[in-house]
């Protein structure tokens, strides 16, 4: 899964510090989450793109070989 948090958070001129504090995790979990080391919960995906006024759907999106798969599988 791939994320656009860093930019974001760039554009803003915030601190990873001030992204947890508006989410409710510590600085270590944006972290984390920027480098791909992590993937949010819905509920901090959800927390995630209220502080930065976007959609989940433009913070996170699958890699392009799991978006092939999903479509493979998908019966519809």
């Amino acid at each position: 899964m791939q994320n656009h948090i860093r930019e974001l958070r760039l554009e803003k001129r915030w601190s990873q510090g001030q992204v947890a504090q508006k989410t409710g995790v510590a600085r270590q979990t944006i972290n984390a989450i920027e480098n791909s080391r992590s993937v949010p919960t819905l509920e901090l995906a959800l927390k995630l793109a209220q502080a930065f006024g976007r959609s989940v759907e433009q913070l996170f999106e699958l890699d392009a070989e799991v978006q092939k798969a999903v479509r493979r599988e998908s019966p519809f």
